[in-house]
């Protein structure tokens, strides 16, 4: 099945390899030059199922950008992807809400496997988030609701020493 995956970068080059290997892929290709052109597609009503997003670009960068994108309600999978690729920049991205990070140059099996791995999980989610009608449910976080330690079921002396 056909999905589309936006492709935000300010480089053109690195747009139009991206976009090599999303159609490559069998995927429909969907470009931005930039945060707030990314932001206008995404909030258009336009079916997207994956973003593809560069973190350092002029004006809004990519974090500015996944932030606002959650903070909107869209709930696609974000693939971050720099050519920084350190640990802080990672855990800033991931906490943000990213669900996978690639490093420039990313090689075209790399960004399909990302991207496979997205759309899976996102055919997951949106399957247990049907009700027993069918229908499909907005999806929101799940409290955990009093779930503690002491809910822990385990008798293994190994997992009492750990739980400790």
């Amino acid at each position: 099945m056909t999905r589309t995956v936006l492709i935000v970068d300010d480089d053109p080059v690195q747009r139009r390899l991206v976009e090599a290997a999303v159609t490559r892929a069998g995927h429909k290709a969907l470009l931005a030059d930039g945060g707030e052109a990314a932001l206008k597609l995404a909030t258009s009503g336009v079916a997207i199922d994956v973003v593809i997003l560069d973190l350092v670009m002029p004006g809004m960068d990519g974090n500015a950008v996944l932030a606002a994108l959650r903070e909107a309600g869209f709930l696609a999978p974000v693939i971050v992807q720099t050519a920084q690729g350190s640990i802080d920049t990672v855990v800033t991205a991931m906490r943000a809400g990213a669900f996978d990070f690639v490093v420039k140059p990313a090689s075209p099996d790399r960004l399909t496997k990302a991207i496979s791995d997205a759309l899976t999980v996102e055919a997951r989610r949106a399957e247990t988030d049907k009700n027993e009608n069918g229908a499909r449910q907005p999806r929101k976080l799940k409290q955990n609701a009093g779930t503690g330690l002491n809910e822990i079921a385990t008798t293994s002396p190994a997992m009492r020493k750990v739980l400790n």
